[in-house]
């Protein structure tokens, strides 16, 4: 994860193809707990004692998609947030949907120690 998360995401300019199953098995290895969906989506729930902790999780969570201009769809409600990658552009996984992916993660987890 730490590569990951360490990397920027590159703009996405379309005209390229998504990540095949294959290029995705390596990428997902480095990550904890994520999945990909229909082929072409990155997802991953967080779940939570209560309301608060997923919409703190939330907030972090914009503030690092705004640093990477790569936003997620996120689903916030009591007990979880779910969270759902892909590149809009190319409708499916880039690189940056993992590296995004990463950097999801280590926000949940500096939040954690808080």
């Amino acid at each position: 994860m730490g590569q990951l998360a360490d990397r920027k995401c590159e703009p996405c300019r379309g005209g390229v193809p998504p990540l095949s199953e294959e290029d995705c098995g390596p990428l997902l290895a480095q990550l904890d707990g994520w999945t990909v969906e229909d082929g072409k989506r990155l997802v991953k729930s967080f779940r939570f004692k209560n309301f608060l902790g997923p919409m703190a999780l939330a907030k972090r969570i914009a503030d690092v998609a705004e640093r990477e201009d790569h936003h997620p769809d996120l689903l916030v409600r009591w007990g979880e947030l779910k969270v759902t990658l892909w590149t809009h552009k190319i409708d499916g996984l880039s690189e940056n949907d993992f590296v995004l992916a990463a950097k999801i993660d280590r926000a949940a987890s500096d939040g954690a120690n808080q």
